[in-house]
């Protein structure tokens, strides 16, 4: 007989069957966390979007009317005006950024 160096069908099945566990405990995680980085995602646009607003309000000494508007003017590049998650992104008329549902 000779002395064929190789994988046999048991190893490779059990490497199979261990990335097949490893499949199932992590993909639920990960869906799971998925509406939570959504909605962190959305705080930090949020965020951004108010720092634009006070640099908005530094140049042209009045706060911008929509997000709109701050978009035209330059200071955001997205045209994104709301989060994946379904809320609008408000500019309020004392320079507060908001969001609300889109329904609303």
């Amino acid at each position: 007989m000779k002395n064929e160096k190789g994988f046999t069908l048991i190893e490779m099945m059990i490497v199979l069957l261990i990335i097949s566990v490893l499949l199932i405990i992590t993909i639920p995680n990960i869906a799971k966390h998925n509406a939570s980085i959504n909605s962190k995602g959305c705080e930090a646009y949020v965020k951004m979007v108010e720092a634009q607003v006070q640099a908005y309000k530094m140049d042209h000494n009045q706060y911008p009317a929509n997000i709109e508007e701050l978009i035209s003017e330059g200071y955001l590049k997205s045209g994104k005006t709301a989060c994946s998650e379904g809320t609008t992104i408000v500019i309020g008329a004392n320079g507060e950024v908001t969001k609300t549902e889109s329904g609303s």
